[in-house]
């Protein structure tokens, strides 16, 4: 199991101040330094669970990012988001790796807008696996929500993996807490800036913006202390389905580049 667990520890720290890989999901906040706290868009349901409970209309989902520097370190997410009449359900998959070693989670979550505050929660179950020493699952809980205090200011906050799930006896798996504050000066411009804490690393500091070129065209930057990185992106929809580009800048992995397309369903809920 030690063994197993090293071979865990090697990869993720080249990937994740944490001992798993990062799930975070979503060329556009990907190009805002992945602050997602506050953002309410179909990537929500792999970041902030809560936020997903704005989402007024049916989307599917698809997110890949290629790492050319490390090989077999890719990472991928598809999900649906899906209104109801008492909120908003979404389910959702994440693979990174290869054959020799991969994480996979697939999720199922809930959340509902309460006035100003949108509050949701996500099952998962994660696996593991390693070439050789086997496999190790568990089930992790994530919980989280954002508040549209004024019309401009926004704040989020979310809390991975709230029961503590370990994988084995002695592994907790990480336990992270986030929180983040939007503001919007203007119908073009959106400023965001986290902090995240896992309880076993310092805290990494995320900032980032949007910027309205024209219309329904997106452009983005953002960047990451602890560890050091800057990211910037492009986004455009047209009618029903929105793209995103994200680019990722570090010491470690050089450029990573991410990718993610939605696609609307539904008219609104409630039309």
């Amino acid at each position: 199991m030690k063994q197993w667990f090293v071979i865990t520890l090697f990869i993720s720290a080249r990937l994740a101040p944490a001992q798993s890989v990062s799930t975070l999901m979503g060329a556009r906040p990907a190009g805002m330094g992945f602050v997602s706290t506050v953002l309410t868009d179909e990537s929500s349901i792999f970041n902030n669970i809560g936020a997903s409970g704005r989402l007024t209309r049916a989307a599917s989902f698809f997110a890949y990012e290629v790492q050319p520097a490390l090989k077999g370190a890719n990472r991928m997410a598809a999900g649906m988001a899906i209104p109801i009449k008492f909120g908003v359900t979404s389910i959702g998959f994440f693979r990174f790796g290869d054959a020799l070693y991969s994480e996979q989670t697939a999720g199922l979550g809930f959340s509902n807008t309460f006035g100003i505050a949108s509050l949701g929660a996500r099952i998962n179950y994660v696996q593991y696996s390693a070439e050789g020493f086997g496999t190790r699952s568990t089930l992790r809980i994530d919980f989280g929500g954002v508040a549209q205090i004024t019309p401009q200011i926004s704040v989020g906050a979310y809390v991975l993996n709230l029961g503590q799930a370990k994988i084995s006896d002695s592994e907790l798996l990480p336990v992270k807490l986030v929180a983040g504050i939007g503001f919007k000066p203007s119908e073009k411009l959106l400023l965001t800036t986290e902090l995240e804490k896992d309880l076993d690393y310092r805290a990494t500091v995320r900032a980032g913006l949007e910027y309205v070129i024209h219309k329904k065209v997106f452009a983005r930057t953002g960047f990451n202390l602890n560890p050091s990185a800057g990211f910037a992106g492009l986004g455009v929809q047209v009618k029903r389905l929105k793209i995103d580009y994200a680019i990722q800048f570090g010491n470690v992995l050089n450029a990573v580049h991410q990718t993610s397309a939605v696609y609307l369903l539904s008219r609104e809920k409630g039309k």
